[in-house]
């Protein structure tokens, strides 16, 4: 056996293995939806919502877009191929180029609807720009207490609204994940209505105290209680998260970012 031969017979493996690999990897590439064109961020492939309901979210999404050039696209696909949801909802922010290319603020929402014993399936992938906004374990719980139980009953679009619902003013700077998850952490409204109760009632504990002669006479005043530097730090706090979007009205102007790394969580039902 010459030396051609031989070289011929050791590389063969190498090309077989090479061809095999390159299949399985455009099997994988053409399971990701062929971006929308004209561009859309919903984009319900498993027809899950009505078309009143996509219509109502495209433009609330386009409008935020415009508003922020944050760019949350909601993707549903009746099966995943096979591919992981992590991996579908980075694939398609990377190949859509969700977000905008200077920042990468791309959100995406992935959701593969429950269909007879196959499990549903839901994941927020975040572009790196909005990594630190959203960062994993708030989408794990976006996901978990805003979705899912939603998702339950076949809510679809209930689900998807109330996780806009966080992601949007989280996203715009207008709350901070800090603040979200202290009100899941809470006792929800009851809680809230508890706090109010006993500050009222330390409010007026602490003002019987201080009334006396030194407070009623000699034309003193006495400065402002806890309670009213708590409220007066409510509404400074209210005004001052209003958001200068800086992109008008009009249609969505498309995709340009595609920046994603691996932020963001899902789960199952």
């Amino acid at each position: 056996m010459n030396r051609a031969t031989r070289s011929h017979l050791v590389n063969r493996p190498i090309t077989i293995i090479g061809l095999l690999l390159l299949i399985c990897s455009t099997g994988l590439f053409a399971q990701v939806p062929v971006r929308p064109s004209p561009p859309r961020l919903v984009n319900d492939l498993a027809e899950i919502f009505t078309d009143e309901e996509s219509s109502y979210l495209e433009v609330k999404l386009v409008e935020f877009a415009n508003k922020t050039s944050n760019q949350i696209v909601v993707a549903t696909m009746s099966d995943l191929g096979g591919m992981d949801k992590s991996q579908m909802a980075y694939s398609i922010g990377e190949q859509w180029k969700v977000g905008q290319e200077k920042f990468d603020n791309g959100v995406v929402i992935l959701i593969k609807p429950k269909n007879g014993n196959e499990m549903g399936e839901v994941f927020i992938a975040t572009g790196y720009g909005l990594e630190g906004a959203l960062p994993d374990a708030i989408c794990k719980r976006i996901v978990e207490n805003e979705m899912i139980p939603q998702f339950r009953s076949n809510n679809y679009m209930g689900g998807v609204e109330k996780a806009l619902a966080v992601i949007m003013p989280i996203a715009a700077g207008e709350i901070s994940s800090d603040e979200y998850a202290a009100k899941v952490q809470g006792s929800g409204a009851f809680g809230s209505i508890a706090v109010v109760i006993f500050m009222v009632i330390v409010f007026i504990v602490l003002s019987f105290k201080k009334r006396g002669p030194t407070n009623m006479g000699g034309g003193g005043r006495r400065g402002p209680s806890g309670l009213d530097l708590l409220l007066l730090g409510s509404l400074l706090s209210g005004a001052g998260r209003g958001h200068s979007g800086g992109f008008g009205g009009g249609g969505f102007g498309g995709f340009g970012g595609g920046g994603f790394g691996g932020g963001g969580a899902g789960g199952s039902w």
